[in-house]
């Protein structure tokens, strides 16, 4: 480490980054860019999780952590902050307390709340760089073009299965996420990690690039991921690089939408979808009420807990249709109430079904407020 004296840090500062300082082209310069620099980061799960260590390590001074969600115990694979005592807590109460022990010369910011259309532009204007580690097509686009809007460089980065995608969009008016996906996916077409899964390690490996690419640009230096989309494939450790055309669309975002409607997710108040609580599911049980329990969960993980309804997973539903009563209150429950509650859209819009509920929250939330004893994954 260099004895040359710098005011802009203190001394265990000039200690814990000795090592960038001495990097050619990054030096003292782009270490205090830096720690003046205020990066928020959106979702604290498998790639915010490798993110945020790495842009705390390396003395972002501001870090925002976004995320509504609670650590659940098949997170821990992937979701690295976090350990089997984390199960429960808030994630980005959790994920800051981890990261003030690893770097306690910055400053954390968490917001509890998720990104919506009302929301997300007041959020993001303090902020210079956006990271984007969510894992849904509304909020990808919610992001992009709340970037847009307000000129500020949004770091992208998904993962599915074996394959993960890195880019930087908007940056200096480079390509934006509309310039590579115009138009987003029907709502049944791409599984998410939850149905389709995840190799682990790809989130860090993803995620350590998306960090890659954000301190580029904080500290100014190098050549961000701009107006270029890298593939990887972890099954067969290929990287692909291929180039964003600009199509212009970015003079097309004047205002933020409903994302849930532009990505064909029925929100609709009219045709909503009827749902019931853990606890009205509960009282039906206690009263022994005449209705059908569907859980459309794969076999392993019914074997890990279930709530004694019929197992029919997702994927064999549309074969066995004729197994979903007509004359009685049908209720489906997976884990989250995500793919439950895409079978109850796809069964009323495709075989006229109106006596389906989808049970609201999952056997998560029956493990939160009925049965904490349960195991959960």
């Amino acid at each position: 480490m260099s004895n040359k004296v710098d005011n802009n840090f203190s001394k265990d500062e000039q200690i814990r980054y000795s090592r960038q300082f001495v990097l050619p082209g990054f030096g003292h310069e782009a270490q205090l860019k830096l720690k003046s620099s205020k990066v928020i980061v959106i979702g604290a799960g498998g790639l915010g999780c490798p993110v945020l260590l790495y842009l705390a390590a390396a003395g972002v001074g501001t870090l925002a952590i976004v995320d509504h969600d609670q650590v659940s115990l098949s997170n821990l694979q992937r979701q690295i902050l976090y350990t089997t005592e984390d199960v429960t807590k808030s994630k980005a109460l959790a994920a800051a307390e981890k990261l003030k022990k690893l770097n306690p010369e910055i400053n954390f910011e968490v917001i509890e709340k998720k990104i919506t259309s009302d929301n997300a532009l007041t959020f993001f204007a303090g902020y210079d760089v956006v990271v984007d580690c969510t894992d849904n097509f509304p909020t990808r686009y919610l992001i992009n073009d709340a970037c847009i809007i307000l000129d500020k460089p949004l770091v992208f980065g998904s993962i599915f299965r074996y394959e993960g995608q890195v880019s930087v969009f908007n940056y200096q008016k480079s390509p934006n996420y509309r310039d590579l996906y115009p138009l987003p996916p029907t709502p049944d077409s791409v599984p998410n990690c939850e149905e389709g899964g995840v190799l682990g390690v790809l989130a860090g490996i993803i995620g350590c690039m998306q960090a890659n690419e954000v301190i580029k640009i904080a500290g100014d230096f190098g050549e961000p991921l701009a107006g270029r989309l890298m593939i990887f494939d972890s099954h067969t450790f290929e990287f692909t690089q291929i180039k964003i055309p600009d199509q212009n669309s970015r003079a097309k975002i004047k205002s933020l939408i409903n994302y849930d409607e532009f990505c064909g997710i029925a929100t609709n108040p009219t045709n909503a979808m009827k749902e019931v609580t853990v606890q009205e599911l509960k009282a039906l049980i206690d009263s022994g009420a005449d209705f059908q329990l569907i859980d459309v969960r794969e076999p392993h993980e019914y074997d890990i807990c279930n709530l004694g309804g019929e197992l029919i997973p997702q994927g064999e539903i549309p074969h066995q249709v004729e197994k979903v009563s007509k004359d009685r209150q049908v209720i489906l429950q997976c884990r989250s109430g995500a793919r439950s509650g895409n079978m109850v859209q796809w069964l009323e819009k495709n075989h006229g079904f109106t006596n389906l509920y989808n049970l609201k929250g999952g056997i998560l939330a029956w493990a939160r407020e009925i049965d904490p004893a349960m195991p959960t994954y």
